[in-house]
């Protein structure tokens, strides 16, 4: 018999925290590690319990829920997270992908869906429920070539505060390699030859704003 799949629940209402950990608890296959009450918290708990999968809300106090597993996963790259928010909104979804969430489901869904997405998130396969799916990839489809997605946004919005890129990573927690390919990808997209045209670019089509 394998062993269960051991969940760490990070939400900050604890109605749903109660609702998750009753119905996993009675469910073969799962173990309930912890709970957090906010992203911060869950970071945390999830460096000292080493849990199998994160069940991660979005919205909530401290550290949001995207914030929360981008640091999960650079430090943690064994731990999987699964998103369970009532969020379906595009850029709500791209950003918790982008952050390295590894499955993305609706609280609403019924719970065979759930729980077959824990199991799917736990072996590493990428989840999506079929409603995000499809808004998904609408997105993606109606999307104009030099859009950028909301992890370029954040890069290039530092890059306009003058900010190296050693600082942007630090800010976003992310590689100074990582913060150099999406870079290069906006640099493409916008046909920017340098960071202060690309910066130029992306005010002028209303990409990003200067404070």
């Amino acid at each position: 018999m394998s062993a269960p799949i051991r969940l760490l629940i990070v939400d900050d209402h604890p109605v749903v925290r109660d609702g998750l950990k009753g119905m996993l608890s009675g469910q073969p296959g799962f173990e309930i590690a912890g709970e957090a009450a906010d992203g911060l918290q869950g970071v945390q708990l999830a460096a000292q319990l080493k849990p199998d999968v994160v069940l991660m809300d979005l919205r909530m106090p401290n550290l949001d829920g995207a914030a929360a597993t981008q640091r999960i996963r650079s430090t943690l790259p064994g731990v999987r997270v699964l998103v369970l928010t009532t969020y379906d909104s595009d850029a709500e979804i791209l950003k918790a992908i982008e952050a390295g969430a590894t499955g993305y489901i609706l609280k609403d869904a019924p719970r065979e869906e759930l729980f077959r997405a824990i199991r799917a998130t736990a072996q590493g396969q990428s989840y999506l429920s079929p409603a995000v799916a499809t808004r998904l990839m609408s997105q993606l489809r109606a999307a104009p070539q030099d859009a950028l997605s909301p992890r370029e946004v954040d890069v290039l919005t530092w890059v306009a505060k003058g900010a190296s890129n050693k600082e942007i990573a630090q800010h976003l927690f992310i590689s100074e390699a990582t913060v150099k390919s999406h870079l290069l990808h906006i640099f493409e997209k916008l046909g920017a030859g340098d960071r202060t045209q690309a910066v130029t670019l992306a005010v002028q089509k209303g990409l990003i704003q200067l404070e």
